[in-house]
């Protein structure tokens, strides 16, 4: 029998008007201590953002979205915060900030396949 992880996850939000506090859901970052894990899936809907906010620079959103990818891949690309322990940078991304890409307050669960609960988050939550 698989061990049951004790994971966190978060859920990606896009804010294209901060001032509006209106907002949909671009993916999920899931995090779990014991395996060291930390993962992150997104997709952009541009024909909702074109909705919410045509004025938004779909190719700046693509870029910042791009970077939250890399700083939780610890990619040597993603700067200083990607070097981070997996813990600390699952902290850094799910802070609460006032900026067009924003997260959920974190949620618990227990996984015993982390990869596939990334996936079913990212179905349930995003598509």
């Amino acid at each position: 029998m698989h061990d049951k992880h004790l994971y966190e996850y978060a859920v990606i939000r896009l804010v294209p008007q901060v001032e509006r506090e209106e907002f949909f859901n671009v993916g999920v970052v899931v995090y779990c201590k014991r395996p060291r894990f930390i993962g992150m899936r997104f997709q952009l809907d541009t024909k909702k953002l074109e909705a919410f906010c045509p004025e938004l620079d779909v190719e700046q959103v693509t870029k910042n979205l791009e970077a939250f990818k890399a700083i939780c891949a610890g990619a040597k690309n993603g700067g200083p915060i990607a070097q981070l322990e997996p813990a600390e940078r699952f902290r850094w991304l799910t802070a609460t900030r006032s900026s067009v890409i924003q997260t959920s307050k974190t949620h618990p669960g227990f996984s015993e396949d982390l990869e596939a609960t990334l996936e079913g988050l990212f179905e349930d939550l995003v598509l």
